[in-house]
């Protein structure tokens, strides 16, 4: 008979191969109040991109605009349109805040409602440009065949159709001049940029919903006889969120830099309205004359399309997982662990 030594007698026996270990049951304690969370897609994108100092720095530049824009002279006593001719082209004061005009009107009234009309042609664009573009693209990627064939075809022909043609007549044209008169000079504007601005973001979500249109669950949801509409909409414009949140912020600069470039040229926003455009095109030829009524303008301009530049690339890589530019989670210190 074989002696065990007695060091070894009360070791812990090595689990024999092929056959499992039994796992320890779940306590109920341990159901209710497991040792990890849940978290969501959305909470973590909203971590990682206020973890972007850079990115946060834009959204509150922008944030800050768009309160200038709505409040900026609700404690001001001068107006976009009221003469002084005791400050004609004087520079900024304590009475002028941003300095008068050569005609005598107050620049910072006009620069409040210039930053609100451009922010809002932007908002207005971007956000309607997303909608469209996506029930448009994914309807092509979904329908296929001769529909996305003619679809396709109405794309292709409004993309090669001169924008700049269409806003010029429809801004100074006759009938832009009777429209005017019903409605004013920004709405229209935003109207004729809406029609023009959704059809290369319509190509691109086209392109990658043709592969999400192959997936298990739009096929089970069509043999299910879920509508067409319903599955556009739950199925397919859900997977591509984050080409749609790039899109709108995206879709924002390109209509404030669209309604300046109109503007200066002389086919946007006219008087008596007011935008950055109009601004800065009445004062490109008093560059050297009075300085101020062209560079504060361009100054709000900057600060209203960089931030948005800022926050687009912020947003880029929250939606990127393998993106470090937006650093590390924050460790947790010892007392936050122990009470954990």
């Amino acid at each position: 008979m074989t002696n065990i030594p007695p060091s070894t007698q009360n070791e812990p026996q090595a689990p024999r191969e092929g056959i499992e270990e039994t796992p320890a049951p779940v306590t109920p304690e341990q159901v209710q109040n497991p040792d990890y969370k849940i978290i969501n897609k959305s909470t973590i994108i909203a971590r990682r991109f206020f973890r972007n100092k850079t990115a946060v720095f834009g959204l509150v530049v922008f944030l800050l605009m768009g309160l200038f824009g709505l409040f900026g002279t609700s404690f001001y006593q001068w107006d976009t349109n009221t003469i002084d001719p005791l400050w004609m082209s004087t520079g900024p004061s304590s009475t002028h805040w941003f300095g008068t005009t050569n005609a005598g009107t107050d620049l910072y009234a006009q620069a409040v409602e210039g930053v609100r009309t451009s922010m809002m042609i932007g908002l207005i664009v971007g956000a309607l440009t997303v909608v469209i573009s996506a029930m448009y693209g994914c309807a092509q990627a979904y329908f296929g065949g001769k529909i996305d064939a003619v679809m396709l075809f109405i794309l292709e022909a409004m993309i090669m159709v001169p924008s700049i043609l269409i806003i010029a007549i429809a801004i100074n044209g006759a009938g832009g001049k009777a429209l005017r008169e019903i409605f004013p000079g920004w709405f229209i504007l935003t109207i004729v940029l809406l029609i023009f601005n959704w059809m290369y973001d319509a190509r691109v979500i086209r392109s990658m919903s043709l592969s999400l249109i192959q997936r298990d669950y739009v096929k089970a949801a069509r043999y299910m006889g879920v509508p067409s509409i319903k599955i556009v909409w739950r199925h397919l414009v859900p997977n591509i969120g984050s080409l749609l949140v790039l899109n709108f912020t995206r879709g924002i600069t390109n209509a404030i830099l669209s309604e300046v470039a109109f503007t200066f040229i002389g086919i946007g926003v006219k008087y008596p309205n007011y935008s950055l455009g109009s601004l800065i095109a009445q004062a490109s030829s008093q560059v050297n004359t009075l300085p101020w009524m062209f560079w504060i303008p361009m100054i709000l301009f900057f600060l209203l399309v960089g931030p948005l530049a800022l926050m687009n690339d912020g947003l880029r890589d929250a939606f990127d997982p393998t993106s470090l530019s937006v650093g590390k989670a924050k460790k947790k210190t010892k007392k936050e662990t122990a009470r954990s």
